[in-house]
């Protein structure tokens, strides 16, 4: 693990500007730089980048963050590969926190599967091109298949010679530990001692994590296969597990973002030909029936997945399976089935890239429907099949399970009980009856396992800031004030108020008796007085880092605005300018004061319900209340012409 100091050291070195204009072509505007966003297609830049908050923020999509959840939201990064990147690129030495016995060897376990793959791979690559073997058979049938030298070298396709041991040799003599090679699955043992090399004779494909590293390889036969498995895949290891893995996200995750769709085949061969053809934004599943950490992997870049499988019977039983598991993940799903007994390699340099482009735009197929279509088939006149065909359904819908999805539900329910010819009522009915059964099993599992969580549901807690990106217009005066007061001190709060106090500190006192509605914004307010308390400086860059992605959000949402004071306005003032002016004491004194006036409307509003409510001997006591607390709102109301006017 990467200790605090090294973090620290991390975040203390990182230039915004330096890192985004890698990805993005920044222009300077005002304070902060602009450009197009890199998340979704626009023309005109809404992309913000501050240097000085070290924060950026699309105020068209609405992604906002900082330079780690960039590199993590865009590169795909874990939080830690982030981080590794940035010590990588500004030479920081990382300095690693005391692990386990049992951590250390797993690290270094990893560590040395790494370097082993990636010196097995340069092996590869140059028996494919500079041996004469490779040459004769390997590149010669690539070339033959229609794949180009720089197809080939951009997924570091290579070729294993048809020797015993040559790999394994070539290894040993560069001193690799003989004990760790058998997990990589490049060699094998025979006879107890003897290692021989795993993949003779084949094409190899090595398979990329998300930041490019090699965990893996698949090697396929030359030609057709008769005894020998068409392919042979890496072994489960530390780096290396089937069911997290999809062959080539690291080269369409840029695509599928772009495109938000991703599409889906079945083989190695189908992602480098549709990629040499310019359809980019295509992974494959290594023929394995889709899981639930592939699927998760898929809606990192997108929700929209499009399933290109093979046309006959097997290849429409590999496409249906995992429906469930995507319709549960929220991935809306297409399929296409390729005809003629073709696959999507065979396909594309059949008809070419705009033809198969085109084909695939038309023929998508309502994956639900399509099951539907597939099943009705095989049921023929059968009742009692029928009937469990009309349960099949109606617990494929039940999986549609996001608010979000409700009309979408309702849409398969008509047309599904239409071509059913059943009552859609009892559709209806029947998805309820499996969503309540999911629900009901859920939750005697929650407390099977978490018995002290029993009675939470009736607390009745909501998220009080499900989408931190709601529009300002969209939120309540309440609120608008409360993110002010949080804007204020974050902006602010650091400066000298007046001779005794800081901004922090008058901030503190004003609104002693009158707490936040909203709890994360209260949770957020008590943080920054916890760090002001210990002698911390918090304010927006404090803030910037925070793994609360919920607050972190909030900070950026708070702080970062589409619009700049422009400095032409100085030029309209002689001899005075505007832009270098600090209006920060008025724009503290009127935040204050526009808070505390929303929070006593609030009281006034509540006390006048009590009062109708209240026997004759608490109205006295209300009264009291009710004239002291209108003796303040008068009050504050006198002192905002202050405020205001200068």
């Amino acid at each position: 693990m990467i200790s605090p100091q090294s973090i620290e050291q991390i975040k203390n070195s990182i230039d915004i500007i330096d890192v985004i204009s890698d990805f993005v072509k920044l222009k300077k505007r005002g304070s902060n730089y602009i450009g197009n966003c890199p998340f979704h297609n626009e023309k005109t830049p809404s992309f913000s980048v501050s240097q000085v908050k070290e924060l950026y923020k699309c105020f068209g999509c609405g992604k906002s963050g900082n330079t780690i959840t960039f590199l993590m939201e865009h590169e795909k990064f874990s939080y830690t590969d982030a981080l590794r990147w940035l010590a990588n690129r500004y030479s920081i030495e990382i300095e690693e926190t005391v692990v386990s016995d049992f951590q250390k060897q797993h690290l270094l376990a990893a560590d040395s599967l790494y370097i082993i793959n990636s010196f097995a791979n340069k092996f590869f690559s140059f028996q494919l091109f500079d041996s004469e073997e490779g040459k004769a058979i390997a590149l010669t049938y690539l070339h033959q298949r229609g794949f180009n030298n720089e197809i080939i070298q951009k997924f570091q396709i290579g070729y294993s010679p048809n020797q015993r041991d040559i790999l394994a040799k070539t290894l040993i003599d560069n001193q690799f530990n003989r004990d760790i090679l058998p997990r990589t699955g490049l060699v094998a043992v025979r006879n107890e001692t003897e290692l021989v090399d795993n993949y003779r004779g084949r094409i190899i494909f090595p398979i990329h994590n998300n930041s490019g590293k090699i965990i893996g390889f698949g090697a396929r036969v030359i030609g057709k296969a008769e005894k020998a498995p068409k392919y042979i895949n890496t072994p489960e290891n530390e780096l290396y597990v089937k069911s997290k893995i999809l062959y080539g996200s690291y080269f369409a995750r840029m695509a599928i973002d772009k495109q938000d769709e991703c599409l889906l085949v079945e083989g190695y061969t189908d992602v480098v030909s549709l990629h040499q053809a310019g359809v980019e934004n295509v992974v494959a599943s290594g023929g394995t029936s889709l899981t639930v950490d592939q699927l998760r992997l898929i809606k990192k870049y997108s929700n929209n997945l499009t399933i290109i499988y093979d046309g006959d019977k097997a290849g429409v039983n590999a496409a249906l399976r995992g429906l469930d598991m995507a319709l549960e993940e929220g991935i809306n799903v297409k399929l296409v089935l390729i005809p003629d007994n073709e696959d999507p390699d065979s396909y594309v340099n059949k008809v070419g890239a705009d033809a198969f482009r085109q084909f695939i735009t038309t023929n998508k197929k309502d994956f639900i429907l399509f099951q539907l279509e597939v099943k009705l088939k095989e049921v023929g006149n059968d009742i009692d099949k029928k009937n469990s065909l009309v349960n099949l359904m109606a617990e494929t819908i039940s999986k549609i399970n996001r608010a979000e999805d409700f009309t979408k539900q309702q849409e398969y329910i008509k047309q599904c009980s239409s071509i059913l010819k059943i009552d859609e009522g009892g559709l209806i009915s029947l998805v309820n009856k499996f969503k309540r059964d999911k629900i009901a099993s859920e939750e005697k599992k929650t407390l099977k396992n978490n018995p002290q969580e029993k009675g939470l549901e009736d607390e009745g807690v909501d998220d009080p800031l499900q989408n931190t990106n709601t529009p300002t217009t969209l939120l309540s005066n309440d609120e608008k004030q409360e993110r002010n007061i949080i804007r204020i001190l974050l902006e602010f709060g650091l400066n000298q108020f007046d001779e005794q106090q800081t901004v922090a500190n008058y901030i503190f006192n004003e609104i002693l008796n009158f707490p936040f509605d909203n709890p994360i914004l209260e949770k957020l307010f008590q943080m920054y007085k916890q760090d002001y308390e210990n002698g911390l400086a918090p304010d927006t860059n404090h803030f910037t880092y925070l793994e609360d992605k919920v607050l972190r959000d909030i900070v950026v949402n708070i702080t970062m605005f589409p619009y700049e004071l422009s400095t032409n306005w100085d030029k309209m003032y002689i001899g005075k300018t505007i832009t270098d002016q600090d209006n920060s004491k008025q724009d503290v004194l009127a935040s204050i004061t526009y808070y505390k006036l929303r929070k006593l409307k609030k009281m006034l509003e509540q006390n006048q319900e009590d009062l109708s409510k209240a026997s004759l001997e608490e109205q006295m006591v209300l009264i009291k209340i009710h004239s002291d607390l209108k003796v303040m709102e008068r009050e504050l109301t006198k002192l905002l012409g202050t405020v205001i006017i200068r």
